[in-house]
Order: C-alpha cells, then sequence, then structure tokens
C-alpha cells in the first residue's frame, strides 16, 4: 500500500532534461543565432569573418559552410544546422549561407506561431506544402541551357567567386574551372557525369593569383627519391603500389643469436636479396615508375635506381586512386600477384620545379581524366580563400553541366517563388495557411540580406522588386549590388544552377520541420557536447554553442 505513491526514478541523476516549449524554444534560438551570425556574409558585398582556433591558427573567410565547420559548436540544435550546410555542399557547392538563412527564418516565423498556439506538426505540414509548391514553381522558372555552353559556365563560375577574396581575378580563375571540370567530363547520350575529385588542387603562395595555372595530369608535391634515378620518363608504364617497399617485421618478438661474422653476412645477404627480389618483380612486369603509398627501404631506393626506375614514396591515398583513374593502374597490394595488367600509362613523368620546389608532374594520363590547379597567392590566407572559391566554382560548373538549367540570380527566383505561395496559400482553408504565409516571409529573407549587405535599404529593395514582379516580362528582375538598380538577371548573366535553389529551400525546411517536432531533450551533465543546452539570453549568441 505504501509503496504505491512512490516515484519512479527512470533518468539517471547526471541527467538533465528540457520539455515542451522550453525545449522548442532553446532549440529554435540556438539555429536562429547560428543563422544570423552567417548573414552578413551572403552576396557579393557580403563581409569576411576570422576565425581563430585555440592554438591561434586564423582562418578568414566568408564561405559559409567554412565558417560553420571551423566554429566551436556545442549546442545539439545548432550541429544540425552545420549538417544542412555540409549536405548543402557536397550536393552543390554553392548555397550554404542561404540555406542556413532561410533555416533560421523559418523557425523565427514558427516561434511566433508556437506562441499564437499553433501545433508544431500543423507548422511542419504547412512547411512541407510550400517547400513541394516551392520545387514546382523552380521547375517552371528554370531555363535550360547547352551544359558545355563556355559561356553560360563561366558566368555561373563568376557568380559562385562574387564576392570572395579572388574578385580582381574572377575571369581568370572562371576560365580555369571550366576549362578544368570539362577535362574530366564523362559525356554519354548526351548527358555529363563529372566527378570533381579527378581534379586535383595544388597550393602554393608567393606569388599572385595570377599566376594560378591549369595543368594537363597529376602533379604531386614528391621529387625522385634516389639522383640516379630518371628526372623524366616518356610512355611510363606505372606501378601503384599499395604495400612497402622495405622487409616486413615480424608480428612477434624473436632474438636471433649470431656466433659469427659469417652468419652475420649472411643474414645481411638474405635481407639484401629479399629487397633486391622485390625490385626484379617490379622490373619483370615492365614498370619504369614506381609509385608507393607507404616507405621505401634506402636498398630498395639503390637497386630502382640501378634499374632505372623512377620512384615516389608516401603518395596520399587519395592520390592513389585519383592516379588510378587517370592512368588506367590497380593499386597493388601484393607483389606476388603483380602483373603487367596492374600498369597504367602516361605520356610523361617527371621533375618540374615549381615554386622553388621540386614536384612530379604525370601528364597524358591513359584516360586522361585528371588535371591539377595549380593555386598561387600572395600568402597561405589567401591561396586558402582562393581554394575555397575554386571549390564553390568547380561544383556549381558541373552540376549546371550536369543538370543543364539554371535559373536567376540577384533575389529574383525568391521573388517569384514568394510570390507564387502567397497566392497558394489563399487556397487553403485550414491552419497550415499561416505555415505556409510564414514560409514565404522567411523566402524575402535572402533578397534582403543581399541588399543590406551591398549598403541598399532591404525593405526598400524587396518591395520595388515585388512591384516589378508584378508586371509582365519582369519576373527576371533582380538588384544589382554593383550599382543599386533592377535589371534582368538573366541578361546581366547573373545565375545560379537550379539545383542550388532547389537544394536550399528543400534543406532548410527539412531543417524546421526536423528541429520543430523536438519537445525533450534528454542530455548528459558534463558530458560537453551532450551537454543540456541553456536557454539563450535575449538577442545573444547560445551558451555552449561557441
Amino acid at each position: 500500500m505504501n509503496g504505491e505513491n512512490q516515484p519512479i526514478i527512470v533518468l539517471s541523476e547526471d541527467v538533465e532534461r528540457q520539455k515542451g516549449k522550453d525545449a522548442q524554444e532553446s532549440n529554435i534560438a540556438a539555429a536562429k543565432a547560428l543563422a544570423d551570425s552567417v548573414k552578413a556574409t551572403l552576396g557579393p558585398k557580403g563581409m569576411d569573418k576570422m576565425l581563430v582556433d585555440g592554438m591561434g591558427d586564423v582562418v578568414i573567410t566568408n564561405d559559409g559552410v567554412t565558417m560553420l565547420k571551423e566554429m566551436d559548436i556545442e549546442h545539439p540544435a545548432a550541429k544540425m544546422v552545420v549538417e544542412v550546410a555540409e549536405a548543402q555542399d557536397d550536393e552543390c557547392g554553392d548555397g550554404t549561407t542561404s540555406a542556413v538563412v532561410l533555416a533560421g527564418e523559418l523557425l523565427t516565423r514558427a516561434q511566433d506561431m508556437i506562441d499564437n498556439n499553433i501545433h508544431p506538426s500543423t507548422i511542419t505540414r504547412g512547411y512541407r506544402l510550400a517547400a513541394e509548391k516551392a520545387g514546382q514553381k523552380l521547375d517552371e522558372l528554370k531555363k535550360d541551357v547547352v551544359p558545355s555552353k563556355e559561356e553560360v559556365l563561366r558566368s555561373i563560375a563568376i557568380t559562385a567567386m562574387t564576392g570572395k577574396a579572388v574578385d580582381m581575378d574572377k575571369e581568370h580563375l572562371a576560365g580555369l574551372a571550366v576549362k578544368a571540370v570539362k577535362d574530366v567530363a564523362d559525356e554519354a547520350d548526351d548527358s555529363y557525369h563529372i566527378d570533381v575529385e579527378d581534379i586535383k588542387v595544388v597550393k602554393k603562395a608567393g606569388a599572385s593569383m595570377k599566376e594560378t595555372e591549369l595543368v594537363d595530369g597529376v602533379i604531386l608535391d614528391k621529387e625522385r627519391l634516389h639522383h640516379n634515378m630518371p628526372k623524366e620518363v616518356t610512355d611510363a608504364r606505372i606501378a601503384l603500389i599499395g604495400t612497402p617497399l622495405e622487409l616486413e617485421e615480424t608480428e612477434t618478438s624473436a632474438e636471433i643469436t649470431i656466433q659469427d661474422t659469417a652468419q652475420m653476412q649472411s643474414f645481411i645477404d638474405q635481407e639484401e636479396e629479399s629487397i633486391k627480389e622485390m625490385v626484379g618483380k617490379i622490373k619483370d612486369v615492365g614498370a619504369d615508375v614506381v609509385l608507393c603509398q607507404k616507405g621505401i627501404d634506402d636498398l630498395a631506393q639503390h637497386y630502382l635506381a640501378k634499374e632505372g626506375i623512377l620512384a615516389l614514396r608516401r603518395v596520399k591515398k587519395s592520390d592513389m586512386k585519383r592516379l588510378a583513374r587517370a592512368t588506367g593502374a590497380d593499386i597493388i597490394a601484393s607483389l606476388n600477384d603483380m602483373s603487367e595488367a596492374d600498369l597504367g600509362e602516361a605520356e610523361k613523368v617527371g621533375d618540374r620545379f615549381i615554386a622553388d620546389s621540386h614536384m612530379t608532374v604525370i601528364e597524358g594520363a591513359k584516360n586522361g581524366k585528371s588535371v591539377t590547379l595549380l593555386l598561387r597567392g600572395g600568402s597561405e590566407h589567401v591561396v586558402d580563400e582562393l581554394e575555397r572559391a575554386l571549390e564553390d566554382a568547380l561544383k556549381v560548373i558541373a552540376v549546371t553541366m550536369e543538370d543543364g538549367c539554371i535559373v536567376p540570380g540577384g533575389g529574383a527566383t525568391e521573388i517569384e517563388i514568394l510570390s507564387e505561395l502567397d497566392d497558394y496559400a489563399g487556397k487553403i482553408d485550414t491552419r497550415e495557411q499561416m505555415a505556409v504565409k510564414a514560409f514565404s516571409k522567411a523566402l524575402r529573407a535572402i533578397p534582403m540580406a543581399l541588399a543590406d549587405n551591398a549598403g541598399l535599404d532591404g525593405m526598400d529593395v524587396l518591395m520595388e522588386l515585388r512591384a516589378m514582379h508584378e508586371k509582365d516580362g519582369m519576373k527576371n528582375h533582380g538588384v544589382n549590388v554593383d550599382n543599386g538598380d533592377f535589371e534582368d538577371m538573366m541578361e546581366k548573366r547573373i545565375y545560379e544552377p537550379m539545383r542550388v535553389k532547389k537544394q536550399a529551400i528543400k534543406s532548410a525546411s527539412e531543417l524546421a520541420e526536423m528541429v520543430l517536432m523536438i519537445d525533450d531533450v534528454i542530455a548528459a551533465k558534463g558530458g560537453g557536447e551532450g551537454e543540456a543546452p541553456e536557454a539563450p539570453p535575449q538577442g545573444g549568441m547560445p551558451p555552449g554553442m561557441m
């Protein structure tokens, strides 16, 4: 009888818990604060951020996903925002900041509806309807283009790089990016498949960005191991070896007792013979270039040089895979199973002096699907930001070639979508109507942020664009942030791949829906990343976020 009213303890004392509206408010505030931190970087006139880690290393960038990755984020809801940005970057290469800003706005609007007693499930249903309608509108707005048309691809690349630290040389860099993507593209049945991993990037500080160049081949930041090895090999037969060219150590500890010098010499001779046998196997299959992922013994280097074989060691795994695709070689796991069929081919492998250091260049590979962008800049910070800008450019070029469709930039696409959503909301007679309207209002954040970051009045720009888009023949008009004029973005060649816009809207909507459906946060105390999030102060960054 006495036990009927005893409390049942399910959770440990080391667990903190937030329930109901408290949990929702905390998660929404964390996501919104993170979105606000990157909003100022949006668009061509966005500001840069300086990120300093615990070791004092500095990153200067306005690339949204880079900022979010570099931040020391602990709040679980904020981590979900970072995952959305990373997914957007992996899928499209651009639009990460737009996705995060839109997600933050969707959650802000949702908070207002929750305060007015609209249930989160109603909001998520409305957001789902709005996202689906936005996708349909994008399909109507898209303009099909010839995927290989260089003029379009260059403009796409320039739009992706505008506003980053490469503005002065963006024309030159866009040309290199377009050529690089075209060189590695696989075409079949009038469609393209592009793996940007086939484009290797090598960074060298100490020169102008104008000296950035595209090399038809793979550059390895390595030089030949022995001075007697050939500096250059033409019509190269390349062996990619994933195992070390050195004597294997025994798995068990053992002692060998040597009683006289003859035994010692015999032991040394056996080791030398084993190394000589390894090199002999490589020579027998016809290889004249060896690229080894592991180490190469000094004695092995001697015998390789004696056989006229050019060898490099400690080649990165990513480079080994890239070279396998480019040269047609198989990565050899065991020398005993090696055959001539495992070898790759290239027109030339040789030493090249680049930026005060010797490197090895593999040119004219058999499959011809690998190139290298050699990035130059005045400092390490400049070269790092150049790499981020070019990575965005390469991905959006690849997406455009694969999909063959674009949409106008400058806020024009968002204005068309939000106008469509306003009309669509009027046809809904349930509470989901409020969520669809909220989605439309959230989309305003993109053109307004573009304008605000350029020193224009965001609200004035929004109202002017909405008025223009109600007129016939002006659906492509957006704001030119360079001069503040309202112009046809397609005529001005300011456009983006449709996939970038579609993925940003989809990702932001899915994140908002996921966060809104969480009404209970259970976290272990003192667990660092698992620590329960505190309610954020009004208008500030939530504790434990950075």
